[in-house]
């Protein structure tokens, strides 16, 4: 069997397949179609409607390079048949037991499956624990399609890297992880991935190397962060402002500035599951791991047990109180809601018997509601006044409230609980405020 060659694809012969119209796969297919001819497919009929009428509803796409880059969107998976490399850019969740949800990836690899033809590359983007690849999707592919792995077919791996509101580290300018199932495909994807990638790329040298380099990045992030959590647990019991002690720490010029915070969205707060499962899958238990896991999972309880006592230090009665959470996207400035952190906040001061509201600029309401079943305020006045606000996202409109916002649209002396250090203490002496 002939693969085709990188030449095929950059002269046009052959056509490059993205399954997955997210926030990953829209701007790898748009990034592609700058060299190639690029199908981009999406279960979501909508989806395809809207990037046809040049509407990216996650904002990863400038609205003027998704009109110039020509893009064949489609939601038939028949026009998957027209593309000898398919790259599979889906989600890959945990369930609500904290295991890998391989769902997602198992129906893209059946659709690509049944409709590829003989001389096919699948690339699969997707975060997954070592092994997925060649263990799982493979033999999927080879039932399904009823050609042979590595004689009709073959496989590699590229572990996205995407930054969702990022405009600075952009997908062209991060270093691009390459793994094919044999040499003449990592080269293929060497070549292909480094014809758009501005800043390279890396071989490695097989998919579960790739595979393990991925699942560590957002791991190695997500322990970080729960030290700082750790950290700002034990400042609050010695009545220590976490903020200070890190600036303080943060003069030496080997220290690492991580913060404390909500750890959410669809890397850090879900990759190290796929971590944990496998390797108890193989009989050990990671200890390091899965405590930053627990103790990044318990800071929504955390900042809502500390906004109650709060309002009972300031005499405020807590049954039937009125909070208002400020953010709900699971990081500053972006849409994606996916995995916040906030709804924990949110439910947890509900069990307290208070009445919270949320609002947020960047969160798409009809989206909120049928994810959360939360409905957002219009804007924060809409229910005030208010006996206590926190600050959960860092969003920019929020960085620049004044102490008057606050007092005006609270109850007596404003109680502002704030999760990622935005206010300074001394203008803001006339409130009470906390720190994470």
């Amino acid at each position: 069997m002939i693969f085709p060659t990188f030449e095929d694809f950059k002269e046009g012969r052959e056509k490059i397949g993205v399954v997955g119209l997210g926030y990953v796969g829209l701007p790898l297919a748009v990034l592609l179609a700058k060299e190639f001819n690029v199908v981009g497919f999406d279960i979501d009929s909508k989806r395809i409607s809207e990037l046809k009428s040049g509407f990216d509803r996650t904002g990863e796409v400038d609205a003027q390079v998704l009109k110039e880059r020509e893009v064949e969107y489609t939601a038939s998976p028949e026009k998957l048949s027209e593309c000898k490399l398919i790259i599979v850019t889906v989600p890959t969740p945990i369930d609500e037991h904290k295991i890998p949800d391989l769902r997602p990836v198992k129906a893209a690899t059946r659709t690509v499956a049944r409709v590829m033809k003989p001389g096919t590359t699948v690339v699969y983007e997707s975060t997954v624990y070592p092994g997925v690849t060649e263990e799982i999707c493979v033999p999927i592919l080879q039932e399904e399609s009823g050609l042979k792995y590595m004689e009709e077919f073959k496989v590699g791996y590229s572990p996205e890297r995407v930054n969702p509101g990022d405009k600075k580290h952009t997908i062209e300018k991060i270093v691009k992880v390459v793994a094919g199932c044999d040499e003449e495909t990592l080269k293929l994807l060497s070549a292909v991935y480094g014809s758009v990638i501005e800043a390279g790329v890396h071989e490695a040298p097989d998919i579960k190397t790739a595979e393990a380099a991925k699942v560590i990045e957002n791991t190695q992030r997500d322990l970080n962060i729960a030290l700082m959590n750790e950290l700002a647990l034990i400042f609050h019991k010695m009545g220590i402002d976490t903020r200070d002690v890190l600036e303080a720490a943060g003069t030496k010029w080997n220290f690492l500035k991580f913060e404390p915070g909500l750890v959410g969205g669809h890397c850090i707060g879900v990759d190290p599951y796929y971590l944990t499962f496998k390797a108890q899958e193989l009989g050990y238990h990671p200890e390091v791991i899965l405590a930053g896991r627990r103790i990044n999972d318990s800071m929504g309880k955390f900042v809502a047990e500390n906004t109650v006592k709060l309002m009972i230090k300031e005499g405020k009665q807590v049954l039937n109180s009125k909070v208002l959470i400020m953010g709900l996207t699971f990081k500053e400035n972006i849409r994606d809601i996916r995995n916040t952190r906030v709804v924990d906040i949110y439910e947890e001061l509900v069990s307290y018997g208070v009445k919270p509201f949320i609002y947020d600029p960047f969160a798409d309401s009809e989206e909120v509601e049928r994810e959360y079943g939360i409905k957002l305020l219009n804007k924060p006045e809409d229910e005030q006044p208010y006996d206590a606000v926190i600050v959960a996202v860092k969003h920019d409109p929020f960085k620049r409230l004044q102490p008057e916002f606050f007092k005006r649209i609270s109850v007596s002396r404003p109680i502002i609980v704030d999760v990622k250090g935005i206010y300074d203490r001394e203008k803001f002496k006339d409130c009470l405020l906390w720190r994470l």
